[in-house]
């Protein structure tokens, strides 16, 4: 099994995850590439910077793939983010999964997408045509996934209700 870090200061390469020839078993491979967009809500994006708490950031997106593996029976899932800089167009994410049929990979690739961004604390800044910036406001609870006390106390400040409304809009994008 190819070995790499799933949190990445460099541009992301497909070539990182483990050939499907390894996997001869699977008959399908679902993979989800996120690119930075131009616009955000009306307005010009010129660039994005990521930041990441990496050492929890590296553990929790590998248990979370491992926990997609189980529940899906898929035999290969993997996902890479990117920090720091980017500009238009740059690779943020990639997500792949070998599954045997293509359901469970389509399944298993989007869950994984979904969990990765809204309960890793990786952390998306947007800087603007206009010379403005923002941090974006994501999610790292799901009401369906409260489990880690650290989420809990860094959001303890945030009424429950919030995150009802957050996890909502993130399922709709």
């Amino acid at each position: 099994m190819r070995e790499f870090s799933r949190v990445q200061d460099q541009a992301l390469s497909l070539d990182s995850f483990d050939p499907i020839q390894s996997f001869p078993e699977c008959g399908g491979i679902d993979i989800f590439i996120g690119t930075v967009r131009n616009h955000h809500e009306g307005k010009a994006v010129k660039a994005l910077k990521y930041t990441s708490y990496t050492p929890v950031a590296e553990k929790m997106i590998r248990e979370i793939e491992q926990q997609i593996k189980e529940k899906h029976q898929v035999s290969y899932v993997r996902v890479m983010h990117r920090i720091g800089y980017l500009d238009v167009s740059e690779t943020a994410i990639i997500a792949i999964a070998y599954a045997a049929h293509r359901r469970e990979a389509f399944q298993a690739c989007e869950e994984a997408v979904e969990r990765v961004k809204h309960e890793v604390p990786i952390w998306k800044e947007e800087f603007f045509m206009d010379g403005t910036s923002q941090y974006v406001e994501g999610c790292c609870i799901r009401k369906d996934t409260v489990e880690t006390d650290a989420h809990v106390h860094k959001h303890e400040h945030h009424h429950h209700h919030e995150h009802e409304n957050c996890a909502h809009e993130h399922t709709h994008e």
